[in-house]
């Protein structure tokens, strides 16, 4: 006989993704089972993770949760700020613009959400299991779970779900990131926004304010700063970097260098805390979603564990949000029938369905931009609607298609929006 009762979830991985589908999954009767690998103290103790701009979507997935604890609080992100640094003018720009969201972002340190969220579900009742998972925590968890959901692309548990070459086609990284959390930068003179310079041939970088911890146990706002760099290129210096105050100094010669704009912000900015820093690299890619275990079961992938994107966009954490909310509606949709297999593929696609347009997006950011792509931008410098529509499509990724892959539609986004007023800064 089975010990096996029926609404019991498993969700290996306490990530946005996981513990926003845990505590939703929890706020409607079910008995969940969540595996971290840290407790909340560690997570608040460690170092940083992301840049976890949420637009606002993604964060309204979270408000109708009542999960946005911090929102009062964090500075919000007003606009999006465009640039690209003049290839032969040193200081000067060749192309920019700006426009307003028309609601804001957010950006909360990942460490104060997952640690306040870790401990909400603990408050709340719910089993947290702490522990490095690896197969047998999927297999000893499918055995007495009616759902096993994997919500990390760590390790051996990463590895179960096959990659979907069709869907993935970059097979290494195509950037090197640096990133740090920055207190003490100058505020842009007219609205926050996220800062996106983009630097032909050579990489990214971005600036954004968000909230984080204090020392003295409260919260404080910061600014993020994440060097996206080609590999091999003039901003892919931070390899083999461990000291923190080496970073930063890193960070800001290459912001006097390629952007000085940036770099008068930061000039006098310091470090947030000693965990401030991070480098890393990500291959892009799809997985298949449904993985089968050596016992014969299957287990359901979640999240980045699927779905993995450059963060170039800035659509992980809002990505991983959105991820919950549809996995939270399939699931209390379907009721007491079975997880069966088709469901979880069912699942997946639907989700895919939203963030393939994700996936297409970033990816044609990491190649030079096609002739019809550089023609919207320079319209987007003195047409406002046009500004507008670009900078308001990062809350809604599907609204850059169809005219970023084609031209002619290209041609039409750009007539469409040229009617429409909208306020932009300079």
């Amino acid at each position: 006989m089975s010990n096996k009762v029926t609404g019991n979830i498993a969700i290996i991985g306490a990530g946005q993704a996981g513990l926003q589908l845990a505590l939703g999954l929890q706020a409607n009767g079910y008995v969940v089972t969540l595996v971290s690998d840290r407790t909340p103290e560690q997570i608040l103790a460690g170092r940083i993770m992301s840049t976890q701009a949420l637009f606002h979507d993604a964060c309204t997935t979270e408000r109708q949760q009542g999960l946005n604890f911090w929102e009062a609080a964090c500075p919000p992100v007003e606009g999006i700020a465009l640039s690209v640094p003049h290839p032969e003018l040193a200081g000067q720009k060749a192309l920019a613009f700006s426009a307003r969201l028309d609601k804001p972002a957010y950006s909360v340190d990942q460490r104060l959400k997952f640690a306040g969220w870790l401990r909400e579900f603990e408050k709340r009742g719910g089993s947290v299991v702490l522990e490095n998972a690896d197969v047998q925590t999927a297999e000893r968890l499918s055995a007495v779970h009616d759902l096993t959901l994997i919500a990390t692309g760590k390790g051996e548990l990463g590895q179960l779900f096959e990659r979907d070459a069709e869907r993935s086609p970059y097979n290494a990284p195509q950037r090197h990131l640096a990133l740090a959390y920055l207190k003490n930068v100058a505020p842009r003179p007219d609205h926050s926004a996220v800062s996106f310079n983009l630097i032909p041939g050579v990489g990214e970088v971005f600036l954004l304010p968000g909230l984080t911890t204090s020392e003295d146990g409260g919260t404080q706002p910061y600014e993020n700063v994440l060097i996206e760099a080609v590999p091999g290129g003039p901003l892919d210096v931070f390899a083999g970097v461990r000291d923190p105050q080496q970073h930063l100094a890193l960070m800001q010669d290459l912001l006097r260098q390629f952007l000085p704009w940036e770099y008068e912000r930061t000039q006098h900015a310091e470090l947030t805390d000693a965990q401030a820093t991070l480098t890393g690299r990500v291959t892009p890619g799809v997985r298949r979603p449904v993985a089968t275990l050596p016992s014969g079961r299957e287990v359901l992938g979640l999240g980045d564990t699927l779905v993995l994107n450059d963060p170039l966009t800035g659509q992980g954490a809002g990505s991983a949000a959105k991820a919950a909310a549809i996995y939270l509606e399939r699931i209390l949709w379907r009721g007491e029938r079975p997880f069966d297999r088709a469901w979880m593929t069912g699942t997946f696609e639907e989700y895919w369905s939203y963030a393939r347009f994700v996936t297409d997006w970033t990816n044609a950011l990491l190649g030079p931009p096609p002739p019809h792509v550089l023609e919207v931008l320079g319209a987007a410098q003195t047409r406002p609607g046009v500004a507008h529509a670009f900078v308001n499509a990062f809350n809604h990724p599907p609204q850059f298609f169809p005219w970023l892959a084609d031209p002619q539609e290209a041609a039409r986004f750009v007539e469409q929006h040229s009617s429409t007023s909208q306020p932009m800064t300079a």
